[in-house]
C-alpha cells in the first residue's frame, strides 16, 4: 500500500491494558488508517504528565480515551482545551465525552464550579452526574442527527453502539451547556444525550458509547 502521509494522534488517559477500550482503540487506527491509505502513529499521553510544557502542537490530533477518573483531571482538560481552541481534530469516547463537557463548562460557559460528579459528588454544579441506568456493557440504538459528522461518519442516523460507562450529563444542566457551539447530535433510544459536536470547530466529536470497541471484532470503526 502506497501512503501519501503519516498522522499523528496523541491518545490523552492512563493506558491500562486491562482496559477493553484501551485494548480496541490502537487497533481501531489502525484499520481506519490502512482504510484511509495513511500511516499513523499513536502516543499514549498520561494526564499527570500533561502540563503547560506539553508540545501537543506535535499532533495532528487528539483522542481523549475512556477509563475515567484520570489520574491528572488537569491535564486531560489542558489537551481537550488546545484541541478547542486550536482548532485540532478532537474525539471523546466515554470519559473522553464527560471531560469534553466538563472542559467547555469551565472554560466557556464560565462556570469555574463546574465538576464531575464522579470526583466530586457533592458540587452544586456537577455536570457530569450518575446515569440513571447504569450502562456497563449495554448496548443500544442510537439515532444521529443528519448531517452531523458524526451520522457522515457512520453513513446512517441510525446505529447500535455498547458501552462502559455509569456518568452522563446532568438533566439539570443540559439545556444551558447546549445553548451556544455545543450542539446535540445523538441520542439513545430514551432520548438521552449520547453524542453531540463543536459547531464552531473543523471536528470535535465526542460520544458517550465506544465506537473503537468495533475493531476488537475485526469491523472498520467508522
Amino acid at each position: 500500500m502506497e501512503t501519501n502521509s503519516e498522522l499523528r494522534i496523541a491518545l490523552i488517559g492512563d493506558y491500562d491494558p486491562q482496559v477493553t477500550a484501551h485494548q480496541a482503540i490502537p487497533l481501531a487506527l489502525n484499520m481506519a488508517a490502512h482504510h484511509a491509505e495513511v500511516d499513523v502513529h499513536v502516543e499514549w499521553l498520561a494526564t499527570d504528565h500533561i502540563d503547560a510544557n506539553t508540545q501537543l502542537a506535535d499532533f495532528d490530533g487528539i483522542w481523549c480515551v475512556p477509563a475515567s477518573p484520570y489520574r491528572h483531571l488537569d491535564g486531560a482538560l489542558l489537551a481537550i482545551r488546545f484541541a478547542r481552541e486550536q482548532q485540532r481534530p478532537f474525539l471523546g469516547t466515554c470519559g473522553g465525552f464527560q471531560h469534553a463537557v466538563l472542559e467547555y463548562a469551565r472554560n466557556v460557559l464560565g462556570w469555574t464550579d463546574a465538576e464531575h460528579g464522579e470526583t466530586s459528588p457533592d458540587a452544586v454544579r456537577a455536570v457530569l452526574s450518575p446515569l440513571t441506568c447504569s450502562l456497563v456493557e449495554a448496548v443500544d440504538g442510537i439515532r444521529l442527527i443528519e448531517g452531523s459528522l458524526i451520522a457522515n461518519a457512520y453513513a446512517t442516523t441510525e446505529i447500535r453502539e455498547g458501552y462502559h460507562c455509569r456518568y452522563g450529563v446532568n438533566p439539570a444542566f443540559e439545556e444551558q451547556l447546549l445553548t451556544h457551539s455545543l450542539k446535540a447530535t445523538g441520542h439513545d433510544s430514551a432520548g438521552d444525550l449520547r453524542a453531540m459536536e463543536l459547531s464552531d470547530h473543523p471536528f470535535f466529536v465526542a460520544t458517550l458509547f465506544q465506537p473503537e470497541r468495533a475493531a476488537l471484532a475485526g469491523t472498520l470503526p467508522p
